[in-house]
């Protein structure tokens, strides 16, 4: 049996180049989409001189694009939703900058205090909407950048307000 490990085979990683990634420009991976919504939700001087607060609609700016991504920022005053919604074909994070969020699905409701992060698939169908006294901003991360948002009207009965446990 080889008691040899590749460390030792291959001497120090770091002087071996052929064998280390490259460092990526941009996220591909769930993971990295993620780190890139938290990395952008600790930095409040890229996004908190932008917000605004709309009492007629929910406000949105487009933050940042990237290849095949979209970054949106969102604010939400007292009473403001989404409707009940997917996200056609792109996957998401949702990662709430402010405030409070409540998310409706099928499976329950679940409040989302700041700091809290969301990741769906596409199909995933959600409401989103500021149960709060306060006012509340999001940040939402699109692979690929949202094309499509299709309402689901008729299945606004099937999000009770039950809570999901974690």
């Amino acid at each position: 049996m080889n008691s040899d490990n590749d460390l030792q085979i291959a001497g120090d990683i770091l002087e071996v180049q052929h064998l280390l990634q490259p460092p990526r420009e941009h996220p591909v991976t769930v993971a990295e989409f993620v780190g890139l919504a938290r990395a952008i939700a600790a930095d409040r001087a890229q996004w908190a001189h932008l917000v605004e607060y709309d009492a007629t609609s929910r406000w949105y700016h487009r933050l940042r694009t990237g290849p095949g991504y979209e970054v949106w920022l969102l604010s939400w005053v007292p009473g403001q939703g989404s409707g009940l919604h997917d996200h056609g074909r792109s996957s998401g994070v949702l990662t709430v900058l402010e405030g409070t969020l409540t998310e409706r699905t099928e499976r329950g409701t679940r409040a989302l205090g700041a700091g809290a992060q969301r990741v769906f698939a596409p199909g995933y169908v959600h409401e989103v909407v500021n149960d709060a006294l306060e006012p509340a901003v999001s940040l939402h991360v699109y692979y690929p950048g949202l094309t499509e948002m299709p309402m689901h009207a008729a299945a606004a009965a099937a999000c009770e307000a039950r809570p999901v446990t974690a």
